[in-house]
């Protein structure tokens, strides 16, 4: 995790749909923030015990303020139920700096941008970011209704000429086809994508499998996923600390490493920011995340603890 923290404190909170809040949040000594590329992420410190990553959506570059766009999750751990109850004007926070996993390739010819629900966030540094630099790109946005979607005054005012909206309560014509938006695959073109778990799983395939788009072509950043810690013992040897540990079936290599008391920096838990990513020195990961690429699970040199297991009877780890 980046150890450089920032203090900030809200500036700003504006309640844009359901179950949707849009927080503006300023350097508290008034100083300006660093500068970010469309596609950065920044953790938030929810409290001493949460750690979330949230997109930013505000027009990339330097600025005195970052813009998040949080949905009040149902299924939340925590994280979004509290910065839904707490994080009001004047609430005080620590931020990371800007880390971005999910970058715009501005060399592209053209550029077709899907943001699903709250996933709509990194799309929007992205979609100000060609617009700036006068890029081709399209823009579909797609929600339950018009009422669940945040930032659509905006987009409709920033990105008329682009925007295709697509709401699940509207009517077929208008519903998101990905494989008719995308068609057959040309030279230079690319496709980014953020949404729920299923929704990304449905574009991803539909690009890479049936309009045969490179997967280099394919750019997307998952913000939860499924964790699945199912699966035959192994034993972990932490190389650094001289300790080794059983990893039980249904226990992550992280909560076995916590019983003989080393702590793994984590923070989604879910394999999809990378903050508690490992290297690996002797044995073969079975990779569960959502973070590392196809090729960097090939490699089979690093692992994300939080929800990876083993494929051999033992993983000794840098650490």
């Amino acid at each position: 995790m980046n150890s450089e923290l920032i203090d900030v404190v809200v500036t700003g909170r504006e309640e844009q749909a359901d179950g949707v809040a849009v927080f503006e949040l300023s350097r508290k000594d008034g100083d300006l923030l660093p500068a970010f590329e469309a596609g950065a992420h920044v953790d938030v410190h929810v409290s001493p015990e949460i750690i979330r990553q949230y997109s930013l959506s505000n027009a990339p570059g330097h600025g005195t303020s970052y813009r998040l766009g949080i949905l009040k999750d149902p299924a939340s751990r925590g994280g979004s139920i509290a910065i839904h109850e707490n994080f009001n004007v004047g609430h005080e926070l620590q931020i990371s700096e800007p880390r971005n996993h999910f970058p715009l390739n501005m060399s592209g010819e053209s550029s077709i941008l899907v943001g699903g629900g709250i996933g709509v966030t990194p799309m929007l540094t992205m979609a100000y970011a060609l617009k700036a630099e006068g890029k081709s790109f399209e823009f579909h946005y797609c929600c339950r209704s018009r009422s669940s979607a945040g930032f659509l005054a905006e987009l409709q005012s920033e990105f008329a000429e682009q925007l295709h909206l697509h709401f699940d309560d509207e009517g077929d014509e208008q519903r998101f086809n990905p494989e008719q938006v995308f068609g057959a695959y040309a030279e230079g073109k690319h496709v980014y994508v953020c949404g729920p778990t299923g929704f990304m799983d449905w574009v991803i395939s539909t690009a890479e499998e049936t309009c045969s788009y490179p997967k280099d072509n394919v750019h997307f950043e998952y913000f939860n996923a499924e964790v699945d810690n199912h699966g035959s013992a192994f034993e972990v040897v932490a190389e650094q600390s001289g300790v080794t540990v059983m990893v039980e079936d249904g226990q992550s290599i992280t909560e076995a490493l916590a019983t003989v008391g080393i702590k793994v920096d984590v923070s989604c838990e879910q394999g999809v920011c990378g903050t508690c990513l490992c290297d690996v020195l002797e044995g073969t990961p079975d990779h569960k995340d959502h973070f590392l690429t196809d090729e960097e699970k090939e490699d089979n040199d690093q692992i994300v603890v939080c929800c990876s297991r083993s494929k051999t009877d033992r993983l000794v780890l840098d650490i």
